[in-house]
């Protein structure tokens, strides 16, 4: 049975809220804020539906329309607005008394009614202004909208009529169709919309703006941004949008080369400034294009008085900042800030230190890039062509994929920074002895026998067989990876100390020691050499080929027992966290993206990385990061002199030297 509501009109004065109204509960529904633009259609266009009404207590209590009725009193209160009174009567429909289905009258009406989609917005606000001859700035107001908001919706009337049928249609959803008004030219949609459609299937909103992107590029684009004025000069063409950041360059080879010259015109430059003999540009700095390029380096200088003093002057400061960083309490724009200072002083202080020799300016350069949306400058690059195979050759640098090493000055370790990582070594191999109690058992026995009974000098001075732990010193000791000492404390929890009681003689608890099984004894001799392993790097095999050949035994790989975190890369400088991960680890996107990043928004990133490697990353790219540790610490890797620890001097130039 059908039940018809009565037509009729009723006071704004005389219409009260409704118990049964479903949105009673709610009453933040009715703020004014949440039906501002509610009140500005129903002050210009009316009410267009009807509120649906039951007499209640001598009044006619509103069941379904409770944000109308709430908008018509906001209108009835704004003295500003004319034509709106508590006698001012609006259409109502009138539900009898006796009816028994007001919830669910109530929840229907403001279930069903659902918002307009975006073709109907767009068609209703175009209808506006070109019927009625409203402008963006009229619509908005009327709505309670923004320009912007209005002018979005207009912007759907740049889509081509057949997209917009498609989504009418459902043959393409709602945001595929948006997706569509990336590019303001009508043409263009249609050749992407033919071309992704021909073969049938699921079309989505992505594939249609990745394929948009090779028709022009948007002036809110940085590259667009970046050349537009030019490219207006030369007379390229652009495709208007109603909202200019999504107008189009369509003309791409043309913002390419615009870009090239400008990208050129900042590596002549820097070639003028910085003495380099020659100058290139390319759009995206291609690494595997890059690899057979060697790089030449500054060396150090001695400063004139002048530089000397800037030199102590940033020492100074720099030291103050550093305390001002360990305030835990600093807010990230405020910590961010810091950070660039530094780096910025940094720099200055090593331009005042080195210089590139007059042979390798003479055959190095620099090539301009665009990365971050700011060029990008790439400095002392020596051509395959130019590059110095002479080995020692002063700061020449051979090509990474080559058979030779690395230039080991590339990253310079500072003293305090490699006596620490010094003492993180130690503490791995540390827990590798504990974790083979019977080799280390054996190590030990032989060097307590062989310095006894042996003639000449100690087999090695890596462990010390005297009853005395090695004391760890360590600059951030609460905020080194814990791996290691982890494994130390299992070690210790699985050691049997029943011997081990005061309330014994010396003679009792050595009778009780000597009852223990031999692997007992072995895990306690080991965990007891453990504790006296000296802070060390990886050893050279003619200097104590015993400790050489024993670590490679018992801790071929260090990431077993450590893991590299944000401590360690908070006192790397920002150029090589992008070195690190560019040429190490083979992110090269990566890095080019991160340059224009704050170096704190680096560490974080290469601290999640090496905690749980990426899904996304190949399997190439997950081993370096399983394997990467600086080299000295990797018991295989690269021989360091403990004798002579880096000395505390500015690191070199970063491989991405971001444009003055």
């Amino acid at each position: 049975m059908t039940t018809n509501f009565a037509p009729l009109t009723v006071a704004i004065g005389d219409l009260v809220p409704h118990p049964a109204n479903v949105r009673s509960n709610s009453p933040e529904t009715y703020d004014p804020e949440n039906i501002a633009h509610l009140k500005a259609s129903i002050a210009v266009l009316g009410l267009l539906q009807p509120i649906l009404v039951q007499k209640f207590d001598g009044k006619y209590a509103v069941l379904a329309g409770g944000r109308r009725h709430a908008a018509l009193k906001e209108l009835v209160a704004d003295k500003a607005i004319k034509g709106f009174t508590a006698k001012t009567k609006v259409d109502c429909r009138l539900v009898p008394e006796d009816c028994d289905v007001t919830t669910a009258l109530s929840l229907a009406e403001n279930v069903t009614q659902a918002p307009m989609n975006a073709i109907d917005e767009f068609e209703a606000f175009a209808r506006m202004m070109e019927v009625d001859g409203q402008t963006p700035e009229t619509i908005a107001k009327t709505f309670g909208t923004t320009v912007a908001a209005v002018k979005g919706r207009l912007r759907y009337g740049l889509i081509h009529p057949d997209i917009r049928a498609a989504a009418r249609g459902k043959v393409i959803t709602l945001d595929t169709m948006k997706a569509f008004a990336e590019h303001p030219s009508q043409e263009a949609q249609r050749e992407v919309f033919e071309a992704l459609t021909k073969d049938g299937g699921y079309l989505q909103a992505y594939t249609v703006r990745q394929a948009l992107k090779s028709r022009g590029v948007q002036v809110s684009d940085d590259i667009g941004a970046f050349v537009r004025v030019d490219y207006e000069a030369r007379g390229g063409a652009v495709a208007a949008d109603l909202l200019d950041e999504h107008s189009v360059l369509e003309d791409a080879a043309l913002v390419e080369t615009i870009l090239l010259e400008k990208l050129g015109a900042a590596a002549e430059d820097a070639r003028m400034r910085l003495g380099f003999a020659w100058a290139d540009a390319m759009v995206r700095y291609d690494y595997a294009t890059m690899a057979d390029y060697g790089r030449v380096y500054p060396g150090p200088i001695e400063p004139d008085e002048a530089a000397q003093k800037r030199v102590d002057e940033i020492t100074a400061e720099l030291e103050k900042l550093q305390l001002e960083m360990e305030d835990e309490g600093l807010e990230d724009g405020a910590y961010n800030a810091l950070y660039e200072r530094v780096d910025a002083l940094e720099e200055e202080a090593r331009d005042l230190q080195e210089a590139y020799s007059a042979e390798d300016l003479a055959r190095s350069g620099v090539i301009a890039s665009w990365s971050g949306g700011q060029v990008t400058l790439h400095v002392g690059l020596v051509r395959p062509e130019d590059t110095v195979k002479e080995e020692g050759a002063r700061g020449s640098s051979p090509s990474p994929t080559g058979e030779e090493a690395p230039d080991p000055g590339e990253i310079t370790y500072p003293a305090s920074l490699a006596e620490d990582l010094k003492t993180e070594r130690a503490m791995a191999l540390g827990a590798a002895m504990a974790l083979h109690p019977e080799a280390t058992l054996d190590l030990t026995l032989f060097k307590l026998v062989s310095d006894v009974l042996a003639s000449g000098m100690s087999v090695t001075q890596a462990i010390k067989i005297e009853a005395r732990k090695e004391y760890r010193s360590h600059a951030k000791m609460d905020e080194i990876d814990e791996t290691s000492l982890e494994q130390v404390a299992a070690a210790h929890d699985a050691l049997d100390l029943s011997w081990l009681d005061d309330t014994r003689s010396p003679a009792d608890q050595f009778a009780a020691f000597r009852a223990l099984e031999a692997g007992e004894k072995a895990k306690l001799v080991a965990y007891a050499t453990a504790s006296t392993t000296q802070s060390c790097f990886a050893r050279d095999r003619q200097r104590d080929s015993l400790m050489h050949d024993f670590e490679i035994e018992i801790m071929p790989d260090i990431r077993a027992h450590w893991t590299p975190n944000a401590a360690l890369f908070n006192r790397f400088k920002k150029a090589w966290l992008l070195k690190i991960l560019g040429e190490d680890l083979g992110l090269a996107q990566e890095a080019v993206t991160l340059a224009s990043s704050s170096k704190k928004e680096i560490v974080a990133f290469c601290d999640k990385l090496f905690a749980e490697p990426f899904a996304t990353l190949t399997d190439a790219q997950r081993a370096a990061v399983g394997a990467w540790c600086p080299p000295m610490m990797q018991t295989a890797g690269v021989a360091c002199d403990e004798a002579e620890p880096a000395a505390e001097t500015p690191e070199p130039d970063s491989e991405v030297a971001q444009a003055a």
